[in-house]
């Protein structure tokens, strides 16, 4: 049992004296020492780097200097050399995706800056708010977003050689890092988690039937995903796989396409009418534009799964297709041509029974009776086995966090040190604004629960947790 206060803060200076800054992306690297290993090739070792506007100097030196450091650290620890640089300002984490290939992650650290009384600018660096745990987890989904787009780098460089590697890295991490929001992180991305929708026997069972029989019908189809507005009901794919398509799916490609809560499509989301729109509600995400016009083409983003097995690297066509509520995701084989013809065929048989089968599974959702009242606890599930994954801190629309930003820092704390420990375990803490925090670790699933009781002992904290996984899991055995 462990005792937190919270990280301590210019309290002694008024609010309006004050600013904070937050983290903020200072560079971005991907290099192999191996292409440029004698004197004045160092420039070659650089296959991608943000911002470019810097000078090839500068390039040069920033990444001379991860390369000097990853060297040092093999030293003690062959296989596993540095993990993070901390300095006063900065913090710097290291990955290495693919042997010999480095992804360079730098961040400034927040600060505050205030004004002390003889009118001076004084900056204080807030270091225990930047978790490496959380921001490796960023630098790893960074890769496994390239790598389900464009495969491995030993890959491409393979089949089509550098240069093809680094102009695939341009177009997609120019992109990319645009989408970094490092004040918004927390455990959740460190998990990288699944929310799964709960359906009765019988429900499941038909979408379960729909996908077989979906398959079967198109041969072409190697895998398929349904999910119901943001959450996953049936999946064909590697874990793994899926972790990172979910991701795709449910921070860029529906957002940008469909109302998650409504399932309806957002103004100017480019529908693919049926060939009767009466017929069915079903349209394709990703696919034809237009099924009445043959003449146009068909854009279907293309995926690469089972990277991590690299003699069955298999790459796919990815086809979105979406009617009421529902998504179905058809994975086909890159070697299948995806044409008017067969997309025509498989709106046709799809979109029907997606409309009935999200109407379904709809009329259940809304049985289920609501609690009445709201617990005074919130908490955090993550199971490591299935990547099952539960908030009842974080609220969809719009997105917030329903608990302080110092108590998600100790939430990570602890998940750092469970991951650190590879053991059970149990942790409580009470931060000095009277608010309990429990991180629980068993059997490969991890629970975080927040309990604002001021006047409440250990005892009754460690009841009231008891009761919370009673009610939420008690399909799941946790230990005393």
């Amino acid at each position: 049992i462990k005792m937190a206060a919270k990280p301590s803060s210019p309290a002694s200076v008024p609010v309006r004296a004050a600013s904070k800054r937050y983290p903020t992306l200072v560079n971005f690297f991907i290099y192999n020492a191996t292409f440029g290993p004698k004197e004045g090739q160092e420039h070659e070792k650089i296959l991608f780097y943000s911002p470019d506007d810097v000078s090839l100097d500068m390039k040069i030196r920033n990444v001379g200097l991860s390369e000097a450091m990853v060297k040092f650290t093999e030293t003690f620890s062959p296989d596993h050399p540095c993990d993070s640089v901390h300095t006063q300002r900065k913090r710097q984490l290291f990955f290495q995706p693919e042997t010999e290939y480095w992804m360079i992650l730098t961040v400034s650290l927040p600060a505050f800056e205030r004004k002390t009384k003889d009118d001076k600018i004084v900056v204080e660096y807030r270091e225990d708010d930047v978790q490496d745990s959380v921001y490796t987890a960023v630098l790893k989904l960074a890769y496994k977003m390239f790598r389900l787009f464009n495969g491995t780098f030993v890959n491409i460089m393979a089949k089509d050689g550098k240069a093809v590697l680094v102009n695939r890295l341009q177009r997609f991490f120019s992109i990319y890092l645009q989408s970094f929001k490092f004040n918004q992180l927390d455990v959740l991305d460190v998990h990288g988690g699944i929310l799964f929708l709960p359906l009765d026997k019988h429900s499941f069972l038909r979408i379960q039937s729909f996908v077989n029989w979906t398959e079967q019908t198109f041969p072409q189809i190697k895998y398929t995903a349904f999910l119901y507005s943001d959450q996953i009901v049936w999946s064909g794919l590697e874990q793994e796989d899926m972790r990172v398509v979910y991701k795709y799916l449910t921070s860029s490609l529906l957002p940008n396409h469909i109302d998650l809560e409504s399932g309806t499509p957002l103004p100017g989301a480019g529908r693919s009418p049926a060939k009767d729109p009466s017929a069915h509600p079903g349209w394709f995400l990703t696919g034809p534009r237009d099924l009445k016009d043959p003449t146009k083409p068909i854009k279907t983003p293309r995926i690469f799964v089972n990277c991590d097995k690299s003699k069955s690297m298999e790459e796919l066509h990815l086809i979105v297709y979406h009617a009421l509520g529902a998504t179905a995701c058809f994975m086909v084989s890159a070697d299948a041509p995806v044409t008017h013809d067969f997309c025509r065929a498989l709106d046709s048989y799809v979109g029907p029974q997606l409309g009935q089968l999200s109407r379904s599974v709809q009329e259940q959702i809304i049985k289920r009776v609501p609690s009445t009242s709201e617990p005074q606890y919130k908490f955090i599930y993550f199971n490591h086995m299935n990547l099952a994954q539960k908030s009842t801190i974080h609220t969809k629309k719009p997105p917030h966090v329903l608990v302080q930003g110092d108590i998600m820092k100790l939430l990570c704390d602890i998940n750092a040190d469970f991951a650190k420990a590879g053991e059970d375990g149990e942790t409580i803490m009470k931060t000095s604004g009277d608010c309990w925090v429990v991180g629980k670790r068993l059997d490969q699933r991890e629970s975080f629960v927040v309990l604002p009781q001021k006047n409440a002992n250990l005892i009754e904290i460690n009841e009231e947790v008891k009761r919370m996984c009673a009610l939420n899991f008690n399909n799941i055995f946790f230990l005393d």
